[in-house]
């Protein structure tokens, strides 16, 4: 008990452990490589949609649609969280144990190897599925077994936090898990439990693939799909959230709000996040509608935890703003540090869930659901989640976290660069995703290249929105090169320093916080019995009673 109390002061004291600080460093910067890689595929895709680019003959719309996703919504956005919450790890729970620091770079080794399969067969044209793979599109068998490699990695990489946390535990006993690496355990379960589903999705279309099997079960395969699907854009927010909670109080000089309530949040997106896939099939034939109510109701029950975070994070800014001296009824939102790039991303982030997580609710609607599923709606709305309240809340972390890890600092032309950055960002998804949203509602559809469908009335009005579509696009590209470059600024360029890692101390008066919010057992065979509620029956009934298999189609 003592050694560990010795060795999580010297951490603290020297700040970062080097050898930690390379592996999540490289995780953060292949994050941004597939950032900037990913969004100049979207930027061209963009164009090709509005009608203003005409791709060559070797690089069809299909193509760049499915290495935009991979590249944004698997890469991206999983580097990026390995990365954070293992530095995360490191500075609260006293450095990461030597074998946890192996597998993770094990774990690394394993996803790269997923990707170069992966994107392989996507540039060999062989694999224009989109990120979402669905059958009876065929890919190339090798575009598969690149995503289980991937999935081999998230593994890893899960099992090495829970053997640290595991570790901690041990040597703290009676004591509550810092709070970011509660946060950290929350999101390494969904990645592993979650991940259950997609990886008997890709094991059961091995075969297919390979061609020992003739036909597929396709609304298995859907329903598998977005068992991960859904979860996974849940685990971005609750990565995103958790530097809400974590960094911004202390960088705004307030406190966390409740260190209780926190962990509620956690605990409810972890029971809750898997059963909230089947609102993304809503309109699919071969599931009853009894079953589609129930998984309604849970994908609406995601919305409490988080207006309980919209609660906390407004309760702090307005403490903060009143502890500076602000009057009145909004007189604290002034004085907030709207020109400090590491409050300022991650704002923009929270005022952009509001409308994305208002449109995510309006979707689960079935009859709303039925008017915009197919079409340009659903884009918009996903870049607005991922695209600002994701990505916004992850920009808004590497100003902090990179400097601290390099033992760098940020400067204030970096900073002002940053803000620059933000805005820029900010109004070209504010431009597309808008754009989306709009002429979605006027019947664009989602998955298609551009065409006017004959010169067709309806299709030619759809053109001005495409166009406010291009131009966002064309300003996120900007965005995208300058983010880019900051980053690496920051690893390799910016001035020697300390940086802080930016952890909320809770209020003087806080509460105790409940000793069952370490049940980690408990919180987790409530997850398992509320999934094996949503999922057994309609799984066994589309297994036992599957419709005619499908064989393979080949649409590019």
């Amino acid at each position: 008990m003592q050694k560990a109390s010795v060795k999580d002061k010297v951490t603290k004291l020297l700040g970062v452990n080097s050898l930690d600080a390379r592996l999540s460093l490289v995780f953060i910067g292949i994050a941004f490589i597939a950032f900037l890689l990913g969004g100049i595929l979207g930027l061209l895709q963009g164009l090709n949609r509005a009608g203003l680019l005409e791709l060559p003959a070797w690089l069809n719309y299909y193509q760049v649609l499915t290495a935009h996703g991979v590249l944004l919504v698997l890469v991206f956005s999983t580097t990026f969280t390995i990365g954070y919450f293992y530095a995360a790890l490191s500075h609260t729970l006293g450095g990461l144990l030597p074998k946890v620091r192996k597998m993770g770079w094990v774990a690394l080794g394993l996803m790269v190897i997923g990707v170069v399969f992966v994107a392989t067969t996507i540039i060999r044209g062989n694999a224009s599925v989109m990120y979402t793979f669905y059958p009876p599109m065929q890919a190339s068998p090798w575009f598969y077994v690149g995503l289980v490699f991937l999935v081999i990695g998230i593994w890893v990489t899960a099992f090495g936090a829970f053997i640290n946390v595991a570790h901690w535990r041990k040597n703290h006993r009676g004591e509550h898990l810092p709070l970011l690496a509660y946060f950290a355990t929350g999101v390494f379960v969904l990645l592993f439990f979650g991940s259950f589903g997609v990886t008997a999705e890709v094991l059961y279309i091995l075969p297919w693939a390979f061609g020992w099997t003739d036909t597929i079960n396709v609304i298995l395969t859907r329903t598998l799909f977005w068992s991960f699907g859904h979860t996974l854009v849940n685990i971005w927010y609750l990565t995103a959230v958790s530097t809400w909670y974590i960094a911004i109080p202390k960088l705004i000089g307030g406190k966390l709000f409740s260190d209780s309530l926190a962990r509620l949040v956690v605990i409810l997106l972890v029971i809750l996040n898997i059963t909230g896939g089947f609102h993304h099939q809503i309109i699919d034939p071969g599931i009853t509608p009894q079953i589609k109510f129930m998984h309604v109701f849970m994908s609406l029950a995601i919305g409490f935890p988080s207006m309980m975070t919209a609660f906390a994070m407004f309760a702090v800014f307005e403490r903060a703003g009143r502890k500076k001296g602000a009057k009145g009824l909004l007189g604290w939102f002034k004085v907030l540090p709207w020109g400090d790039v590491r409050f300022l991303a991650p704002m923009i982030a929270m005022i952009s869930f509001i409308p994305a997580g208002a449109g995510g609710i309006a979707q689960t609607n079935f009859q709303l659901n039925q008017v915009v599923h197919n079409t340009m709606y659903i884009v918009g709305h996903f870049h607005l989640t991922l695209g600002v309240s994701v990505v916004m809340s992850f920009c808004g972390a590497v100003y902090w976290l990179v400097p601290h890890l390099t033992k760098r600092v940020l400067t204030p032309a970096m900073n002002k660069i940053g803000v620059a950055q933000t805005i820029i960002w900010t109004l070209g998804m504010t431009l597309m995703s808008g754009a989306m949203h709009w002429v979605g509602l006027q019947g664009s559809p989602r998955r298609t290249s551009y065409t006017t469908y004959g010169d067709n009335a309806t299709a030619l009005g759809w053109d001005p929105y495409l166009f406010l579509l291009a131009i966002g696009g064309t300003l996120l590209i900007i965005g995208c090169i300058l983010m880019f470059y900051i980053v690496f600024n920051l690893m390799f360029l910016a001035p020697k320093g300390e940086t802080e890692f930016p952890i909320a101390e809770p209020e003087e008066d806080a509460l105790p916080t409940p000793k069952w919010t370490e049940r980690w057992t408990m919180i987790i065979v409530l997850m398992l019995a509320v999934v094996a509620m949503a999922y057994v029956i309609p799984l066994v009934d589309m297994i036992f009673n599957a419709p005619p298999g499908s064989p393979p189609f080949r649409t590019w």
